[in-house]
């Protein structure tokens, strides 16, 4: 018998004793949920946040005091999102092996590097399918820790190749262990906030994104002042990273919580008040039972498909490259790149807390297109070194989008079979941009790679097309919900319905959030 099977027989044995003349808690266990109702609900479709509370009972009445749910927002704060930021930041210092005489140590040739990249990836898109199965029926926590450690293994064992068949093997076990990083960040993420709440969440430790790049710049630099011929210093960069990940994944694996009802840091009490306050998501917290039914609904979802239409990533892998390519030095070229981590950082932060207190999420998607339009312009059609710096840099403004989505999809989606599945897309649909995006800097385009510059000018205005395009959906979709209005107060009697697991579309009182 699992927790949900517990908690069943628990409260089920709760009502048999009110029944028969027990304590007060009838009013908290009645028993609305019956079969032969027109809403009758099996009870294994419901969250298992929703069996823990009635297990705990309600250790008070009404809705918890604004000042109770601050400090309890900050006690959260502190034990998870660090953690979270250290998982996100470690996938980008690495990115300058480069410019540190990769290519040359190694003897590839041509585009070897960026069919490098591109298997990358394409292992990252490929592990999202299985990562989506495993993440409904295991710990997420516990699965995101394993996954740093064999990543930080992978980092490691990098330093090992010696040539382009052994580079690329490092790089596809790489993109498989990577691949589960982000779908669990963003799973685990909502489980502790509202909607509102979670986009500045979701913004610091995608931050982690810049701070990899200012760090890597620096570690690059200290690196390449190691003149070592037998171990050169990349390799020990990447060693040294290797094992730093290791660290971060064992402490994401023991002190990570995967759901709020297991953290040994809250007591009861306040667990039940965070799962009353998060209940409003209506997109639950954990449900092991995997539905067919919302397998297909993911894949006949049109918000998912306009999202996965907006893409980024294309320069935060070649940035530093196309630096050098101004015929800067190498360590030169690395702290040069390090104002793209500035750029990156400032666009993600300003944009989860202009969310969390104004929404309009389509809105702030749409500004950050538009640095990276001007960008994209300026490297394509500028004359001389600054403006095509300065147009790296703007470019760099584009890495918010996808924090955007990420917390849009995490928000959005209802139903844990098919929001899991729609996390991996998602997901996976920022590999797709990386698959094509390094294939477009092709050798023969070497050194101004204008074809490359192009695309990403092309991409963004695409992208701040399509955030508008699925503004005019939701809105649309709102409107044919509140036609068949349903209210629903938040209070233990609706419990059962918040917790309920339904996608989106089911749930008649469900509302997008845009």
């Amino acid at each position: 018998m699992d927790h949900t099977d517990k908690s069943i027989a628990g409260v089920q044995e709760r009502r048999g004793d009110a029944s028969s003349g027990g304590n007060s808690s009838v009013d908290v266990f009645e028993p609305k949920n019956e079969p032969g109702n027109d809403t009758y609900v099996q009870p294994r479709d419901l969250d298992q946040a929703y069996w823990y509370m009635q297990e705990a009972g309600s250790h008070k009445d009404g809705e918890a005091a604004p000042h109770e749910l601050k400090t309890l927002r900050k006690k959260i704060d502190w034990r998870i999102v660090p953690i979270m930021f250290c998982c996100y930041t470690m996938q980008f210092i690495d990115k300058y092996a480069a410019v540190m005489g990769l290519n040359k140590d190694l003897k590839l040739k041509s585009n070897e590097f960026s069919n490098a990249a591109t298997w990358f990836f394409t292992a990252y898109l490929i592990a999202e399918v299985p990562n989506a199965i495993v993440l409904q029926r295991v710990p997420p926590a516990k699965w995101l820790g394993a996954n740093v450690v064999l990543w930080g293994i992978a980092t490691a064992c990098t330093a090992a190749a010696n040539n382009y068949p052994s580079l690329l093997a490092a790089r596809i076990f790489l993109g498989i262990f990577e691949a589960a990083i982000a779908p669990s960040l963003m799973l685990i993420s909502s489980q502790w906030y509202t909607k509102s709440e979670a986009a500045p969440r979701f913004s610091i430790w995608y931050a982690g994104l810049g701070v990899g790049q200012i760090i890597g710049g620096i570690v690059s630099y200290g690196f390449q002042q190691v003149k070592n011929p037998s171990f050169q210093g990349w390799k020990i960069m990447f060693v040294v990273l290797g094992l730093v990940t290791i660290l971060i994944g064992f402490v994401t694996f023991f002190f990570l919580p995967d759901t709020p009802m297991k953290a040994s840091w809250l007591s009861e009490a306040e667990k039940v008040i965070l799962l009353r306050h998060v209940a409003v998501n209506q997109t639950g917290v954990s449900q092991k039972r995997v539905k067919p039914r919302q397998i297909l609904d993911v894949l006949l979802d049109i918000q998912l498909w306009l999202m996965i239409s907006i893409s980024s990533g294309v320069v935060t892998t070649y940035s530093a490259t196309l630096i050098r390519n101004f015929g800067y030095k190498p360590t030169t070229a690395a702290l040069l790149n390090m104002p793209s981590g500035l750029v990156s950082i400032a666009s993600t932060l300003i944009v989860g807390w202009g969310v969390r207190y104004t929404s309009n999420r389509w809105a702030w998607l749409m500004l950050c297109c538009v640095p990276g339009i001007l960008g994209g312009g300026l490297m394509s059609f500028a004359n001389g070194k600054a403006p095509q710096l300065a147009g790296i840099y703007l470019v760099n403004a584009i890495t918010a989008t996808l924090i955007i989505i990420y917390q849009w999809t995490a928000s959005n989606v209802a139903g844990h079979t098919k929001r899991v599945i729609g996390i991996a897309l998602i997901s996976g649909s920022f590999s797709v941009g990386n698959i094509i995006g390094p294939q477009t800097f092709q050798a023969k385009d070497a050194p101004q790679y204008t074809p490359a510059k192009i695309t990403v000018l092309a991409t963004q205005a695409a992208g701040a097309l399509m955030a508008f395009v699925l503004f005019l959906y939701y809105v649309w979709a709102n409107k044919r919900k509140d036609a068949a209005s349903i209210e629903v107060e938040v209070d233990d009697r609706d419990m059962e319905h918040l917790y309920e697991d339904q996608t989106d579309k089911e749930n008649k009182t469900f509302r997008y959030v845009y």
